[in-house]
């Protein structure tokens, strides 16, 4: 940009040439106060849960919850941690979120690669049958599924019911159900952008659709993996509904039942849940800093493709 300078006694100005670009502070400035709006609006829920959980019981109910002064500690947070036998559940969700998301992401990644790196007539039909399963609402399907899964029998091993219903496996099928179809879409879009040459170099050198799959297509889809891996590990980790509808024993229920159990008939101590709400969450958070490079190079794939 070229500017011109005109000198003045006491100042130096510039002065911008006719034609070059001004910049948008107005526009910059309320961007700003936006991005800063929305974070408030975002952390204000969780600050106010944290404030809450760090006040006993007595003085809220004495104060009220919006209100300031009294005690503070991490009282709150030992007692949910023993009353609600959150280690314990805390096992039950690894034992339903890891198996569900490496399957996901597996069998989706298959399905992705054949739609994106083979021409053939239902390629695309393919894909939409998939992710036409999202749109499904899942409150439509409980009854028949319930039914379904109290006819399928497993071996005691694999579930002490006898049944699909009851039991992990049936919690994790049908989370890998519901989510392959939106892995497959993104995953296949992303495929589509690695140049076909480099298949079809690796189909000269001899290597076989599995050995293109794994040895190729995968490690370069390291970064959507990471951004899937995030985001699928986030929404299997918090469903509540199938986790309820699906397992009837309330001791193999996940994590998100064992908030549930703080809840009394009579009477709920919300500080002491808003104690028990903010370790479940810790998890997401380590998983989420973990493949925070990956997952925000993830998101930006493609930003700047023409």
């Amino acid at each position: 940009m070229t500017t011109l300078t005109t000198e003045r006694p006491g100042r130096r100005t510039a002065e911008v040439a006719p034609g070059a670009k001004r910049t948008p502070r107005a526009g910059r400035a309320a961007l700003h106060v936006f991005l800063i709006g929305t974070c408030v609006v975002w952390l204000a829920p969780l600050l106010y849960a944290l404030y809450t959980a760090l006040r006993p019981y007595a003085d809220t109910q004495r104060h009220g919850y919006v209100s300031v002064g009294g005690h503070y500690g991490f009282g709150n947070f030992t007692a949910a941690w023993d009353q609600a036998q959150l280690p314990h559940y805390f096992w039950n969700s690894v034992i339903i979120t890891v198996p569900a998301l490496v399957i996901t992401l597996f069998l989706s990644s298959m399905v992705a690669f054949v739609v994106a790196r083979f021409s053939f007539k239902l390629n695309v039909a393919l894909l939409l049958l998939f992710t036409a399963g999202n749109l499904l609402p899942q409150q439509a399907i409980i009854t028949p599924l319930f039914k379904m899964y109290q006819l399928i029998p497993l071996p005691e091993w694999l579930a002490a019911s006898g049944k699909l219903d009851d039991s992990y496996l049936g919690v994790i099928l049908i989370n890998v159900a519901f989510q392959t179809g939106f892995c497959s879409f993104v995953l296949s879009n992303y495929m589509r952008t690695i140049p076909k040459e480099l298949g079809e170099a690796a189909l000269v050198d001899g290597a076989s659709a599995w050995r293109q799959y794994w040895q190729l297509i995968l490690p370069l889809c390291r970064p959507v993996l990471a951004a899937l891996a995030t985001l699928e590990f986030t929404w299997i980790y918090n469903d509540f509904f199938w986790a309820t509808v699906l397992m009837q024993t309330g001791a193999n229920r996940p994590i998100t039942a064992a908030l549930n159990n703080l809840q009394g008939q009579f009477f709920t101590n919300n500080n002491l849940i808003s104690a028990a709400g903010l370790i479940v969450a810790v998890p997401t958070l380590v998983v989420f800093f973990a493949l925070q490079k990956q997952f925000i190079s993830g998101l930006t794939l493609g930003a700047n493709k023409g």
